[in-house]
């Protein structure tokens, strides 16, 4: 039995191994993963902003909307002062006073709506930077999706092309020895099923076997399978 196609096939799927791991580990993923993070940072502090600037918002509603309902009674009040209906000078006296005081509420209440419309605007203003510094991020971060999409099609047709060389390789060998190689591959924390045995070392861990092992195995018949007693790999001398 031939023992040295294994060390073809452990080859190609260290090869495939590499490509995979360079699958996962592309520069284009990090990117996408960093603008992801920069952008949830972002609507974070956006959501922290527009709370109270909702609540500013609703404040000057407020005050808008009383301020409309106190110019609207005193605009009644001031049609029923000139309307001739009234003859009574201390009735016209009083209405005066309530048109005067109904204006002076009013007037006091769009105060406070302007003022608290003034505490919005650099809110706003923030809030907009912000959207827009959002913008940019989300352009950028498509801009990285599109990359990693090219990125990764690269590498899986490479992972494609060497799949087939790989399942060549091993359909060319025994059913039996390639599944122990698949066992010992599976088993190996480095991933190598095969090893090439240069001198005492095996070129799997880097390990040195013990002199009478190697010996036996160099004089043992061709395609006796050895394993290596550090990493599990079968010894190919």
């Amino acid at each position: 039995m031939d023992l040295e196609p294994l060390l073809v096939l452990q080859e190609h799927d260290l090869a495939l191994d590499r490509l995979r791991h360079r699958h996962t580990t592309l520069p284009e993923r990090t990117a996408v993963a960093d603008a992801d993070a920069a952008i949830a940072a972002l609507d974070a502090e956006i959501a922290e902003r527009r709370g109270p600037l909702a609540d500013l918002t609703r404040t000057q509603e407020r005050h808008e909307a009383e301020a409309q309902r106190l110019a609207a009674q005193a605009d009644t009040a001031d049609a029923r002062l000139y309307s001739g209906e009234i003859t009574s000078p201390k009735e016209l006296q009083a209405l005066q006073a309530d048109v005067a005081q109904l204006r002076r509420h009013q007037s006091a209440v769009e105060d406070q709506a302007l003022a608290v419309m003034e505490e919005r605007e650099p809110l706003e203003a923030e809030v907009g930077a912000l959207e827009a510094r959002r913008t940019v991020l989300v352009a950028t971060r498509d801009a990285h999706r599109d990359a990693l999409k090219a990125a990764e099609a690269a590498v899986e047709a490479e992972i494609g092309a060497e799949q087939i060389t790989r399942d060549a390789a091993a359909a060319a060998l025994e059913p039996t020895v390639l599944a122990l190689y698949e066992r010992c591959r599976s088993a190996s924390a480095t991933r190598v099923g095969a090893a090439r045995l240069v001198g005492s070392t095996c070129q799997g861990c880097h390990l040195t076997i013990p002199a009478t092992e190697v010996d036996a195995l160099r004089n043992a018949p061709p395609g006796t399978i050895a394993h290596c007693d550090n990493c599990g790999a079968i010894l190919v001398p």
